[in-house]
């Protein structure tokens, strides 16, 4: 398929209140991915939201060796815009629980990058694969170190945050209690842990002592 017939097939996706069909995306990114990943990948000018957002879920449908799919991964980390296509982008990327190792070696270069969503896709990242006992320590580690001097790369720290909060709350408070966050990304942390159904009334009872000044 053609990137032109594939714009006119997108087009036709109907539009919600608050964007794009995501579920009717991604049976379109699935198709692709099935007929020439790499054609679409090579192709695609990623000049429009919805073509960085099939972008993102073709490259998690596509079924290829590891290396050929992280620089793919790689090349479009660039065209990481928005909440939306960044939040996508690294949940789709599901062969990361297959090649752990492979993804965190490619992801360490990242690590001290000052790129308001270069920080972000980290801490997504890590967050939607690395949350297990071999990589617990680490995320704490690369979370405490990202920069955050931009919306939304502080708004990616606190999420993960809150969501180890929900997997790990001991190791969580025991971090909330030694951490080098700066005030705003900690308060937004303590903030997403408050809001979140994954964690528990005794945790959010504890951090209501917690403040950063």
């Amino acid at each position: 398929m053609e990137i032109n017939e594939i714009e006119k097939e997108i087009s036709k996706i109907e539009r919600t209140t608050f964007g794009i069909s995501v579920p009717k995306l991604r049976n379109f990114a699935k198709k692709i991915a099935k007929e020439n990943y790499k054609k679409f990948l090579d192709e695609n000018p990623k000049n429009t939201f919805k073509l960085k957002m099939l972008h993102a879920m073709v490259l998690g449908y596509a079924n290829d060796d590891i290396d050929i799919l992280l620089k793919y991964f790689e090349e479009f980390i660039p065209y990481v815009d928005s909440w939306a296509v960044c939040d996508t982008f690294c949940q789709s990327f599901l062969i990361t629980r297959k090649y752990p190792e492979k993804v965190f070696n490619m992801l360490k270069k990242y690590f001290k990058s000052k790129k308001e969503f270069e920080s972000r896709v980290v801490s997504v990242m890590l967050l939607s694969h690395f949350l297990n006992d071999k990589y617990i320590e680490k995320v704490f580690n690369i979370l405490d170190k990202l920069d955050t001097n931009d919306y939304y790369s502080k708004m990616g720290v606190a999420w993960a945050i809150a969501t180890i909060a929900g997997k790990y709350p001991e190791k969580c408070l025991h971090y909330l209690q030694n951490n080098n966050l700066d005030k705003a990304t900690f308060n937004k942390s303590l903030q997403k842990m408050r809001e979140s159904f994954r964690v528990t009334k005794e945790i959010k009872e504890i951090i209501k002592n917690y403040k950063k000044n």
